[in-house]
């Protein structure tokens, strides 16, 4: 499941009349990498969760066979659900198996293959974290051989890029809601797993990290550092 939803307020004006994960760095659009990548990594069946200007995600992508996948649509109207609501309004097109999760709007060189497998035992979900951005210093979780974990210490950043069980959504209920309490209660039930991924990642959250990831990547080269 790719994660398309988001308004992407920091990006105004330019999420006024597109929607963030349609927005080009290095001549494609946001989107478009991580769908390339999917397929190289022997994904065929892929979900996007739209909201804002989703019909314009809708029209650009279509079927998904230009990049070798079949993509349906979790329309979330009249608003977006948040993270947590949306994800559980899409499982009845995601199975009864193990996902993938990937939020569109970050740009990174991860390599999908590995994440085509499911949690280890006993686990709820597998997330990728990745060494602190310059914008989020304090992270996000701990990670204790291969159990995330919170409170202090050495702490990582949730890279958006996790594979999950749809057992981690129990309990919910339609609507919106957020993703972390679902995290927190699996971390509470050491049910959570991660790896760190010390390689490219971009959260492109602001105009000028999109302007800047653009030309790198236009120049034929990633990312001279971390953004």
């Amino acid at each position: 499941m790719v994660l398309a939803a988001g308004r992407g307020e920091r990006m105004r004006p330019l999420t006024d009349r597109e929607p963030k994960p349609l927005l080009r760095v290095g001549g494609k659009r946001l989107i478009e990498y991580h769908l390339e990548r999917l397929a190289a990594a022997g994904f065929r069946d892929v979900v996007v969760n739209t909201a804002w200007l989703g019909d314009q995600i809708e029209a650009v992508l279509g079927s998904g066979a230009a990049y070798g996948l079949s993509i349906a649509y979790s329309h979330e109207r009249p608003d977006a659900l948040e993270t947590g609501g949306g994800i559980f309004n899409a499982l009845p097109l995601l199975g009864t198996g193990p996902f993938l999760l990937v939020n569109g709007d970050v740009w990174t060189d991860i390599d999908f293959a590995p994440l085509h497998r499911a949690p280890d035992a006993g686990a709820l979900a597998h997330l990728v974290l990745v060494p602190n951005p310059p914008q989020h210093p304090r992270g996000d979780f701990r990670l204790e051989q291969s159990l995330v974990l919170e409170g202090e210490g050495l702490r990582h950043t949730y890279s958006g890029i996790g594979i999950y069980r749809p057992e981690m959504f129990a309990g919910c209920v339609p609507g919106k809601f957020p993703l972390l309490p679902l995290l927190r209660r699996a971390i509470e039930a050491r049910a959570l797993t991660g790896e760190l991924h010390t390689g490219r990642w971009s959260d492109i959250g602001t105009i000028d990290r999109l302007n800047a990831l653009d030309a790198e990547l236009s120049r034929g080269a990633a990312p001279a550092q971390r953004t």
